[in-house]
């Protein structure tokens, strides 16, 4: 097999078990013929026969991880190819195929890659003896989901195996390949639609011929011990609609959001008001609303503020939106977190890239808190420290505020509006009970579990749903 003559599709996670397998294929024959070690590995019958059992364990075992299913050999090829994250599949990434001499270089990567499609394993397993190989050709999956995958993405690589398979030459195979970076995009960016920013040492990507891949040998994000962009597998799957009320705060989300990944301008977006009024859910929908238009989402805590350049620095070249989401943004008088935030958003010598933007959430109008000092023992004021009458410190800490162009404020619902989303959410999920008692038990919960707010309602309805047997 020809697995290094690989020329664009050379470095893969998992690489290894695809070199195993293409030493298997190349010497099966050989074992216990003549020379013990071939390019040096063991050839005897058992050393190959225990080789053989080795890949196939490992299949099953990335089975469990990715939640493929069906011929499992097929499933791991398709996973190499939409995991890598190269010149031309970056390229291709929601724009779909690119021009230039590129295509070539993949149209030979692609042949081979179809050579391990087509490769007709009986021979193999009937000279090691080894019948359990058709465990993997018609593999059934358990039904725990998938540690990689959402459940939609895990299913479309695995029909994309099967694609594969009834495309009958490499051309029409890298048509096929081509189409799902188009629809999908590539490696983590393309397959997920929010992460969060990681620090530590990560597996790194195997080459075609072993050595380390670039992540391992530090030369790209994640490097061993190093800022890495991580996906999150479990995002809530809430919409826009799911959020009882706030139509109007909705709508100048949707708009700004829905100009940005058109491809027009659109503002850094603060979102500021009253604890549990949804802010932080409005952008959990945006995420699953526009993962199809190419939008990603990337969590950012205050802490991590110093490595929002490099965050940027890795992004900044994708065909996909970044939103950079700051969640429960405030900092106190003491904390100058926010400097760096302010450079990254506008003011630094680099211009923050077109497809990046920045949404945050707060419970503060002005995010940075104002000491006017405290009252003293004999409960008269102190004298206002004098630096909150310069006007320099008080235009840098509302600066930040200034850079969010658009704000829009959640207010706590009034006790009809808090009434009306508990009767929403009753009826979203088909609890049948009278509306006087439901309205009733919702006035008593909130007077004890924070107040009126869209949050307070849906735990309320949580407490009935997990009290009583509710046909949803």
């Amino acid at each position: 097999m020809r697995e290094k003559e690989l020329i664009v599709y050379r470095t893969f996670q998992e690489g290894e078990l695809l070199r195993d397998m293409a030493w298997l294929m190349d010497h099966y024959e050989e074992a216990g013929l003549g020379e013990n070690y071939v390019s040096g590995r063991p050839c005897t019958v058992e050393a190959v026969t225990e080789l053989f059992y080795g890949c196939i364990h490992r299949l099953i075992e990335l089975a469990g991880t990715y939640g493929f299913h069906g011929n499992l050999w097929h499933c791991y090829l398709a996973n190499l190819l939409v995991n890598n994250e190269n010149s031309y599949s970056r390229g291709c990434e929601i724009r779909g195929e690119i021009k230039g001499t590129i295509n070539r270089a993949v149209l030979h990567d692609i042949m081979i890659f179809k050579e391990f499609y087509d490769y007709d394993f009986q021979p193999m397993c009937h000279r090691l003896h080894v019948p359990e190989f058709s465990l993997i050709e018609e593999y059934e999956s358990s039904s725990l989901e998938s540690r990689v995958y959402n459940t939609r993405i895990c299913a479309r690589i695995c029909e994309l195996a099967e694609d594969f398979c009834r495309d009958g030459s490499p051309e029409e195979m890298k048509d096929t390949l081509t189409h799902f970076y188009r629809e999908y995009g590539v490696g983590k960016f393309g397959l997920h639609k929010s992460f969060r920013i990681a620090r530590g040492a990560l597996r790194g990507d195997t080459g075609a011929e072993g050595h380390p891949g670039p992540e391992r040998a530090g030369m790209g994000n994640g490097a061993s011990g190093g800022m890495r962009i991580e996906p999150i597998l479990n995002i809530a799957h809430v919409k826009l609609d799911d959020l009882v009320g706030y139509e109007q705060q909705k709508k100048k989300l949707r708009d700004n959001t829905e100009a940005f990944v058109s491809g027009r301008k659109a503002n850094n977006c603060l979102l500021f008001g009253d604890a549990g009024t949804g802010k932080s859910s409005c952008i959990k929908a945006i995420a699953n609303e526009y993962y199809h238009r190419g939008l990603r989402v990337i969590e950012v805590y205050k802490h991590q503020f110093q490595d929002l350049n490099e965050v940027i620095g890795q992004i900044k070249g994708r065909n996909y939106k970044f939103i950079i989401f700051m969640d429960d943004l405030s900092f106190e008088d003491f904390e100058i977190e926010y400097k760096y935030l302010k450079a990254v958003i506008e003011g630094g010598l680099e211009k923050k890239p077109e497809n990046v933007l920045i949404y945050a959430t707060s419970n503060r109008r002005h995010l940075i808190r104002e000491n006017y000092g405290d009252k003293t023992e004999d409960g008269h004021l102190p004298e206002i420290r004098q630096d909150m009458h310069t006007s320099d410190t008080v235009q840098e800490k509302l600066s930040l505020v200034y850079r969010f162009g658009v704000t829009i404020y959640f207010g706590a619902p009034d006790k009809r509006r808090f009434q009306e989303i508990v009767g929403a959410l009753a009826d979203r999920h088909g609890i049948e009970m009278p509306r006087e008692e439901l309205l009733a038990e919702a006035n008593k919960w909130e007077l004890s579990h924070g107040g009126l707010s869209g949050r307070t309602a849906q735990q309320f309805i949580d407490y009935i749903l997990g009290m009583r047997n509710w046909n949803k």
